[in-house]
């Protein structure tokens, strides 16, 4: 049964409390309708417990918003809420991906990940397509979802907000790759779930690429607020030059920066018995947390993002399927994934917000119980990027 303002209340007890569910929780669509957002299809969850998140329909079915007890915990970026239409894909060289980009999720793929680069293509068997250019990060993030349904459903006594909805990316002489996303949560929950499949609908063998770019801005992000990963190994930086002369390690956040330079990471990270890798971003002071629970047979690799300039403050946990070293590096150790013909890849991914002190206490005595992460702040990156096998 959904517990509710310290009570434990069926159904029927629900129902006499108010005409309708919607007092305590539920799912709406709305659209939003002004300025780069207009015509933005939205989903709107409320679980009761102080839990608010929004979904982009028309965003590949990205968490958008995530707020607890009024305190947002996803990332508002500068550009907002874009309409997929105004997107330029292929403008300053690949890079024009930052102009939509905001949000506590953001999918990234379904082909490429990374930087812009050039890949072969003559997996497509269409001889006036030798090549195909990506820009950084691929499409998927920038693409329309249909959406399949939602609301909200009793099962064995549990009350499930759920959504679910398609996303797809094809086209004629390339790939033809389809996201189907499911997004769950109890009433009276804090922890959202996410299943996500990824189909190759076509007939050809097409590259798959694919990570979570989960971004966490203030106020759960502020000075002080703790990274806590099993992190067995820091394997890469992609600011050796500046290891030290911005002043911020891996572990822990500074206040926003004025002339802050990106951070990013390439962690190993260990898992529990179950296979799930689970790490926190952790506000002492607020005695908040999230904590992203992913599964290392899925997206065997984790990447840490520092973005701590002041208008733009932003920290990110970026499970991924294949290595920092991008597509072309994916190919020639033959880590790609190839998916053929009607072939899936599945990923399950948990957010939990961690409420008070004793929540915080346990989520880190679980993720430390797997591997305890360097003491030091700036590790001497390792360059081991270990074989991706059986893909």
């Amino acid at each position: 049964m959904p517990r509710l303002f310290g009570e434990d209340l069926s159904p029927l007890e629900l129902a006499r409390r108010s005409g309708s569910l919607s007092a305590f929780g539920g799912v709406r669509l709305m659209e939003l309708s002004d300025g780069l957002e207009r015509g933005v299809r939205m989903l709107e969850f409320r679980t009761g417990t102080g839990l608010r998140f929004t979904v982009l329909i028309d965003r590949a079915f990205d968490i958008c918003e995530l707020e607890f007890k009024g305190q947002s915990i996803g990332w508002h970026g500068p550009s907002g809420v874009r309409h997929p239409s105004l997107h330029e894909y292929d403008s300053e060289d690949g890079f024009s991906w930052g102009r939509s980009f905001s949000g506590f999720l953001v999918t990234c793929g379904l082909d490429h990940i990374l930087g812009p680069e050039e890949v072969p293509a003559g997996n497509y068997n269409y001889p006036n397509m030798i090549t195909n250019r990506h820009g950084l990060h691929g499409r998927i993030s920038t693409i329309p979802g249909k959406l399949v349904g939602y609301g909200e459903r009793w099962q064995e006594g549990r009350c499930i907000l759920w959504a679910e909805g398609e996303v797809r990316q094809a086209t004629t002489f390339g790939e033809q790759l389809t996201l189907f996303r499911k997004i769950e949560v109890d009433l009276g929950s804090n922890e959202i779930r996410l299943s996500d499949r990824v189909k190759n609908t076509g007939f050809l063998p097409t590259p798959h690429m694919f990570f979570y770019h989960i971004n966490i801005g203030a106020p759960l992000l502020a000075e002080g607020a703790r990274f806590v990963a099993p992190i067995t190994d820091v394997v890469w930086s992609a600011h050796s030059d500046r290891y030290t002369a911005q002043g911020v390690g891996y572990a822990r956040a500074p206040a926003p920066m004025d002339q802050f330079a990106e951070q990013v990471w390439q962690h190993e990270a260990g898992c529990n018995s179950a296979g799930e890798v689970p790490v926190a971003l952790i506000n002492d002071r607020l005695a908040l947390g999230i904590e992203v629970t992913t599964r290392k047979d899925q997206l065997p690799c984790l990447y840490e993002w520092q973005h701590f300039q002041a208008g733009a403050y932003a920290f990110g946990i970026e499970p991924s399927s294949h290595h920092v070293l991008g597509d072309l590096a994916a190919r020639e150790r033959g880590e790609m994934i190839w998916l053929q013909g009607q072939e899936c890849r599945t990923y399950d991914t948990r957010f939990h917000i961690l409420d008070g002190v004793a929540e915080i206490a346990k989520a880190e005595a679980r993720i430390t119980k797997i591997a305890q992460s360097p003491q030091e702040a700036y590790p001497q990156p390792s360059g081991l990027f270990r074989p991706l096998t059986g893909r």
